[in-house]
């Protein structure tokens, strides 16, 4: 169990979360989606809370739920799902319990509520337990476990040629087999759509008759889903920073993923022009910008976490510029590329590989994004390079390369929500990860049901972004109370 008991379960249960941010590809053959089980009721055993072992965040309570592997199955295996909790603060009437749904995929739950859970506002935390878990092949909850050496000798995502094509090919069929034997039953069972089934357990063992759930990034994909299969065991939804599962064909999906990103870049270029408070104010972000790029891709520039080594371009992209908008603060963002840029550089060397997040086995699995050989490949790759010409090597292509021959499970498509209450998106309008025209979209999709509250700002991640943010989506969770639609809330600097 996750954070129970000695504070070596809980090192390894990070080393386990570790073990799958390597780990590649978690799919089954076939592109239909397995059966799984309709609405029929639920039963489980009440949880078992005791206290976390979190001696620094103390406060948290943990517990296991046993479910099964496959809800079709419910006499086949079933594995241990990691669940925790903080109970609501009051004084005042309880509302209840409100799960939120990770992001990632591959984020600990656990470790959110463990570590503290700063996006939910005091009003929030007055009136409800929060409730997070490790969805399934994380953390405690049967983590994905694959060979080291053979995820060591991982090919990079920059094919260069046919022969490199089908050589990616036969090694995450290799690392697929290897994960498989070495993670049990629940490696062929990751998709979102079992992690509804999942949910839906968590939801009937916290003695809830209906979900009341906040699902965040990739959780925006669980909330949906759940919302289609279980519409009437819904109290309330919020979906903030929203993924789009209707996007079926890969070059659609990929310039998405690259628009969103060049779009926060843009604003960061704006923002440096036009406030004396950035490092870079009245320099070409630009051109310091490629000259870092071209230091990383000569293995010259040095990695500022690890002195002496060099940082890939790969993490240089994806870790100091795309991450650095999730949260906005573009001056700390420009202090460290001014400190980057004057660095000593290092001797040209190889820059080591930079390992995928855990995001790749769930995301093989939900997202089926075929590309036929190499010459399709590297035009996906200009495609992308067009969209966000400051950005190369972002992780929505490296992903794609990872997931190569690996058939979804629970692919792409239009959510049918029916009889559900009013469903609350939440997006900024400058979101490097999850793009605003996705949330539009999504929204149409729910019909009248799916509101959309606007952020006029930037991040990913929104509802705590100033008080009509957070007033607007305390009303909703606290008294369902449905915001208009169209409503709209102003930036708040940073």
């Amino acid at each position: 169990m996750l954070f129970r008991g000695s504070s070596a379960a809980r090192r390894r249960g990070l080393r386990n979360t570790a073990t799958l941010a390597l780990a590649l590809l978690a799919t089954v053959p076939g592109l239909t989606a397995a059966p799984v089980a309709t609405a029929a009721p639920v039963t489980t055993s009440p949880l078992r809370w005791a206290p976390c072992d979190a001696p620094d965040t103390p406060g948290a309570e943990c517990a296991t739920l046993t479910v099964p592997v496959d809800r079709a199955r419910p006499d086949g295996p079933t594995f241990d799902l990691a669940v925790a909790r903080r109970r609501a603060t009051g004084p005042g009437a309880r509302v209840g319990s409100l799960v939120f749904g990770p992001g990632g995929p591959g984020d600990s739950g656990v470790e959110r509520v463990v570590g503290g859970i700063g996006r939910f506002s005091p009003e929030v935390r007055r009136g409800f337990d929060i409730v997070s878990f490790d969805p399934r092949g994380v953390g405690g909850s049967s983590p994905v476990t694959c060979s080291a050496d053979l995820l060591a000798r991982r090919p990079s995502a920059d094919l260069a040629s046919q022969a490199e094509f089908e050589a990616t090919l036969a090694y995450n069929e290799r690392l697929r087999a290897d994960c498989r034997k070495r993670t049990g039953p629940v490696f062929d069972h990751l998709d979102t759509r079992r992690t509804v089934e999942d949910l839906d357990a968590l939801r009937a063992a916290l003695g809830e008759d209906r979900l009341t759930f906040h699902g965040s990034s990739y959780g925006t994909l669980l909330g949906a889903q759940y919302a289609e299969t279980y519409p009437h065991r819904i109290r309330a939804m919020v979906l903030e920073s929203v993924m789009d599962h209707s996007v079926s064909r890969t070059r659609d999906f990929l310039r998405g993923g690259a628009a969103a990103a060049q779009d926060s870049f843009d604003a960061f270029v704006r923002w440096c022009a036009d406030d004396a408070a950035c490092a870079l104010h009245g320099r070409d972000v630009r051109a310091v910008w490629r000259g870092l790029l071209s230091r990383a891709e000569r293995g010259e520039l040095e990695n500022p976490d690890r002195p002496g080594a060099s940082l890939p371009p790969e993490e240089l992209v994806n870790r100091i510029a795309f991450k650095g908008f999730y949260t906005a603060r573009y001056a700390d963002l420009a202090t460290v590329v001014v400190d980057m840029e004057a660095s000593s550089p290092l001797p040209a060397s190889t820059a080591p590989a930079v390992p995928l997040p855990a995001a790749v086995p769930v995301f093989c699995a939900d997202w089926h994004l075929p590309v036929r050989d190499h010459r399709e490949y590297a035009s996906l790759v200009r495609t992308m390079n067009r969209t966000a010409p400051d950005l190369p090597h972002l992780l929505p292509i490296r992903m794609t390369a990872a997931c190569l021959g690996a058939p979804a499970t629970d692919p792409q498509h239009r959510p049918t929500v029916d009889g559900a209450p009013p469903i609350l998106l939440a997006n900024a309008l400058h979101d490097p990860a999850t793009g605003y025209p996705w949330a539009v979209s999504v929204t149409r999709q729910l019909g009248r049901g799916g509101v959309l509250l606007t952020y006029e700002g930037r991040g990913h991640g929104s509802v705590t972004s100033g008080p009509c943010m957070e007033d607007a989506v305390d009303g909703y969770l606290t008294g369902l109370t449905v915001p208009p639609h169209g409503t709209r809330c102003p930036a708040v600097l940073s």
